[in-house]
């Protein structure tokens, strides 16, 4: 399951979120990049001791400051049932056409694996020789 994908399904709901440093940020997830950075809404902050907290209407985090992400266990299921709904879609689409456009006799050339040229010479040239002749 790829992250980016769960966290824009993600989009919305309420979510935790620890930094390296030990602050927590509870809140709704507004939005998310490809570098993971986020942007929470209605947030609660807490200190890396425990002991202060801050409540935020809006905040960014970036994401190589992320330490983990808490999302909830309902949005992890419809992750899961959209990428295995995706794969057999795909399985489908592909039908029985295993071998590609050329089929199985097309190469005649010999130049693929166990080929006339096959091996240690292989792209070197009529004299066998490696880089600088």
């Amino acid at each position: 399951m790829l992250p980016l994908s769960l966290l824009t399904a993600a989009q919305n709901r309420p979510m935790l979120v620890e930094l390296k440093n030990g602050e927590t940020f509870n809140g709704h997830l507004v939005n998310c990049d490809n570098f993971m950075n986020i942007t929470l809404r209605e947030v609660f902050q807490t200190s890396p001791e425990g002991d202060r907290f801050w409540k935020l209407k809006e905040c960014y985090i970036r994401g190589s400051t992320i330490k983990y992400l808490r999302i909830p266990d309902a949005i992890l299921d419809v992750v899961k049932e959209e990428q295995t709904k995706v794969r057999e879609a795909a399985r489908g689409a592909r039908g029985g056409a295993t071998r590609g456009a050329r089929g199985a006799g097309a190469n005649t050339r010999g130049g693929g694996r166990g080929g006339a040229r096959g091996g240690a010479d292989r792209g070197r040239g009529a004299r066998g020789r490696g880089r600088g002749g």
